[in-house]
């Protein structure tokens, strides 16, 4: 079955959270999965186990508490997020392999780059030298797939510095320009969209 990719470009989060919880609830066993590419004005969004006290500096950036899994992180512009609206399903494997899988997606992405990523089973994402450079926040409701990744590209970073990304107290961020390479977001899109595909697909073909 075709997936359909979205270029939403620079969008509220919480009106695109209710979409694709309205697409998750309408969803039938005949509809294509969707891959939502998209930006967001600076916001922090807290997952179900999201703990306040992880905001550890005020600030007047919007804090969304939402439905998937993980703790807080930060949205903004200059950030490639890509909303991954899919039928786990059909895919007949687990949640730690679609984890896996979607780093793995990154980690190839960057590595055409000449960037040198890595996963880590304890702490979902992917990370450059210790330092974390895309975040994976998933929910899955009968047996379908909402919320997705984001990608640091080429954004202000210093909204991290007031939370503790991911739950993890002194955890330090990176982005695709630190390690030299410049691309905007679209650009990463059209870089990352292709490896989520055959990943994605690999899924389906083990099922």
């Amino acid at each position: 079955m075709s997936r359909l990719v979205k270029q939403l470009g620079l969008v509220d989060y919480t009106p695109t959270w209710q979409a694709m919880q309205a697409f998750t609830d309408s969803r039938t066993q005949a509809t294509p999965d969707e891959l939502w590419c998209v930006e967001h004005p600076p916001v922090y969004t807290l997952g179900l186990a999201g703990k306040p006290e992880h905001l550890i500096m005020p600030s007047s950036i919007e804090v969304v508490k939402c439905d998937r899994g993980g703790q807080v992180t930060y949205h903004g512009p200059g950030q490639l997020v890509v909303y991954l609206l899919i039928d786990f399903k059909r895919m007949g494997i687990g949640v730690r392999e679609l984890v896996r899988r979607i780093e793995q997606a990154i980690i190839d992405m960057l590595g055409e780059l000449g960037i040198a990523a890595y996963g880590d089973v304890n702490a979902p994402g992917v990370y450059v030298g210790g330092e974390k450079i895309a975040s994976l926040g998933l929910r899955i409701k009968n047996g379908a797939v909402y919320h997705g990744l984001s990608l640091n590209v080429d954004m202000d970073l210093t909204p991290f510095l007031w939370i503790n990304p991911c739950g993890y107290a002194g955890l330090k961020v990176t982005q695709i320009k630190e390690q030299g390479v410049a691309l905007t977001v679209a650009q990463a899109a059209e870089r990352l969209l292709p490896q989520l595909e055959r990943h994605l697909t690999v899924m389906k073909e083990t099922a």
